[in-house]
């Protein structure tokens, strides 16, 4: 399926000469298991990006594993950022993913006064296959969904792109069997809330592949899609945002950003599936680094 406008052809960032980038990478610190800015981190760093962390918390491994314990960094992250000002701290992104508390986007707004240039992504991370995680309240739901208004990229699964729009979630949501139409309708519904391009993940058929839709504000709707593998990893929804942004703060288009992201995913996962005990540990990615790189020749 295609039916593209120039948008999607054209880089939502500059890169110039020598520069690099700054992004600011508000998610959570995981001890053990892949993801967040465990993933953010190395990927962006690949793309030659400065990335800056602002934890959101600090976890011991992710929530799969029995036992975790968390740490909420709700209360420092004013300190955090106001030192930041004090210093002259400039941020070419603000990538937000998980939160631990719903006065973290109060947080992330004030990145947002901070730097208003600063490309705005938001991996609106609290739900997955009809469930909501663990440690979301509703009141977090609804600040995820308040703060995804305001992104120029939103990356949702089918679970939080129904949070967003206050539709009901259940089995129904689970990520699977819905048509184009239907994709186009969830894809249009958010962005008439505000966000400029919108990246809906996630969406199985039972014919062997998962599809990703792309819309924009302009109109631009198409399906990227890759072949489905028969189990599911920890973290690549956050491994497939990190590389979308670093494509796009390579200066690729989102277009490009988006078939990137889905091919490096699925590649991923197969070099997961050699390791020991892959399932719980998470996605393994760090022999494609250099494919995060080659974005910058």
């Amino acid at each position: 399926m295609t039916n593209e406008t120039a948008s999607t052809a054209l880089p939502l960032y500059q890169r110039e000469g020598a520069y690099i980038p700054r992004v600011a990478a508000v998610h959570d610190l995981c001890g053990y298991g892949k993801c967040s800015l465990g993933i953010a981190i190395p990927v962006l760093s690949a793309a030659g990006c400065d990335v800056c962390p602002v934890p959101t918390g600090i976890f011991s491994s992710h929530t799969a594993f029995p036992g975790w314990y968390m740490h909420d960094t709700t209360e420092i992250l004013s300190d955090y950022l106001a030192a930041w000002q004090k210093i002259g701290v400039q941020i070419d992104a603000v990538y937000s993913g998980f939160l631990g508390a719903p006065e973290q986007v109060a947080r992330i707004r004030d990145l947002y006064t901070m730097f208003p240039e600063a490309l705005r992504v938001v991996d609106p991370v609290m739900a997955d296959h009809g469930k909501v995680y663990a440690t979301y309240t509703p009141e977090l739901c609804a600040a995820m969904a308040a703060l995804a208004e305001g992104a120029d990229i939103l990356t949702p699964n089918l679970t939080e792109a129904a949070i967003i729009l206050d539709e009901p979630i259940g089995d129904a949501w689970a990520g699977e069997d819905i048509d184009d139409a239907e994709a186009r309708r969830l894809v249009d519904a958010l962005l008439e809330k505000g966000t400029k391009a919108v990246v809906l993940k996630g969406i199985q058929r039972g014919d062997g592949l998962i599809r990703n839709f792309v819309g924009t504000q302009d109109g631009a709707f198409f399906e990227a899609n890759n072949e489905l593998l028969p189990y599911m990893l920890h973290g690549t929804g956050d491994l497939y945002c990190s590389c979308l942004l670093a494509a796009i703060m390579a200066g690729r288009s989102l277009d490009e950003a988006v078939r990137f992201a889905g091919d490096l995913v699925h590649d991923a996962m197969i070099v997961s599936s050699k390791q020991p005990e892959f399932q719980a540990r998470g996605v393994s990615f760090e022999p494609l680094l250099g494919r995060v790189a080659a974005l910058l020749g």
